[in-house]
């Protein structure tokens, strides 16, 4: 042998142990798991979502909770609640000659256009049902016979909490009653029609989607009022926000009466005022449960925009109320011609606009069909201009 070699043979020689490194490693890294979720899951009066000395299954639901529903072991009640949801939407939509659309009034008091929605409706019997949840404290006197005898059995509404969402529920039963209806409208008692009937009728019928506007709203009153307490089948990736104002298809009004898993989350936990309260939070179960709801179980069969226009623009609590002095032809013109819709989030002081285009069926059409807030003293204008703004083909 070479002298190369032997002193090639004669070094030591270096094995790298890799045991202590990984074992301590490992250590670490379980430990700062577990001081992580300690962090995010602290103990709220007597029980507790994750408790490093005493629950370690505490502390494996609690991080269980933070991953998408596509990584983590769903509960039964989630599985259940997909299952419902996705035989419901592989049943078929069936336009027929009797179709007809439900208009599902949620009022406080009387109908202060009524004559205008005579109008609108005159001619079209048969293609519309109307039901009316009105406040027991406040009885409807009505003027027009379409509108007798439609109130459905109410209860009182409180503005932000969920006997807001339990009333338009009440609406949407009452209405599924009859198998005609295959389109489901909300409407308030300041609303008024953009179109007319024929074109309002022709563009939710053969839609392929429901009308329910969800956006994400990283703001305060957007995202900002998800609950950890929500979790883990609403977390703060699937919370979204909208206007209440809908209009939905017959499969998308019977997966709504079916859930009680989600909706339960908004019911204990939105439009509550409670001392422990998580953050003091404010979450209005009428702009964040459908959105949420609808965008996590078919966000393709949603719109994202609302058919009913509404004016944000002065950025406070309540929208615009349009007083008669402000009516004109050409004003209800650019509203029912209106192309791009506008969501407002809650980010900075004056909140910043989120612009999209609407399409029907993948075709550029106007946003909206109808629109709020009017004050009563507009009806006389309103029943004169009708004919005029009014369009008629899809």
């Amino acid at each position: 042998m070479s002298n190369k070699a032997q002193k090639y043979l004669q070094r030591p020689r270096h094995r790298t142990s890799l045991k202590k490194p990984l074992c301590v490693v490992l250590t670490v890294s379980v430990i700062s798991m577990l001081l992580i979720c300690t962090h995010l899951f602290p103990r709220h009066g007597k029980t507790s979502s994750c408790n490093v000395l005493s629950s370690a299954r505490g502390c494996e639901d609690a991080l269980s909770a933070l991953l998408p529903a596509h990584i983590r072991k769903l509960t039964i009640k989630e599985i259940a609640a997909r299952a419902v949801v996705r035989d419901i939407l592989r049943t078929p939509s069936l336009v027929t000659q009797n179709s007809k659309i439900a208009f599902l009034f949620l009022t406080q008091g009387t109908l202060p256009f009524e004559l205008l929605w005579d109008e609108f409706f005159k001619g079209h019997e048969g293609k519309f049902s109307i039901y009316i949840h009105s406040s027991k404290e406040r009885p409807v006197d009505h003027i027009s016979p379409n509108f007798y005898d439609r109130e459905i059995h109410s209860d009182e509404v409180t503005w932000g909490r969920t006997s807001m969402v339990d009333a338009e529920k009440r609406l949407l039963v009452n209405a599924l009653e009859d198998p005609d209806n295959q389109h489901f409208v909300l409407l308030s008692e300041s609303c008024i029609p953009l179109h007319t009937f024929d074109y309002t009728y022709r563009y939710l019928l053969y839609s392929s989607v429901s009308f329910i506007e969800s956006f994400v709203d990283p703001g305060p009153h957007g995202t900002g009022r998800h609950m950890e307490r929500m979790l883990p089948e609403i977390t703060k990736q699937d919370f979204r926000k909208g206007a209440q104002w809908f209009t939905m298809k017959r499969q998308h009004a019977v997966i709504l009466m079916a859930d009680s898993l989600y909706y339960s989350k908004f019911r204990k936990y939105c439009g509550v005022s409670k001392p422990d309260t998580e953050g003091n939070k404010n979450c209005t179960a009428d702009e964040h449960y459908l959105p949420t709801f609808f965008s996590k179980f078919d966000p393709m069969g949603i719109s994202n925009w609302s058919v009913t226009y509404v004016d944000w623009s002065k950025r406070r609590r309540h929208p615009k109320t349009y007083r008669a002095h402000e009516i004109s032809l050409e004003f209800l013109k650019d509203v029912s011609s209106e192309e791009m819709s506008v969501h407002v989030t809650s980010l900075r002081e004056q909140g910043e606009e989120l612009h999209s285009p609407c399409t029907w069926n993948g075709i550029t059409r106007p946003c909206y069909l109808f629109a709020r807030k009017f004050h009563p003293d507009t009806l006389d204008s309103l029943v004169n201009l009708f004919p005029n703004y009014t369009s008629t083909v899809v």
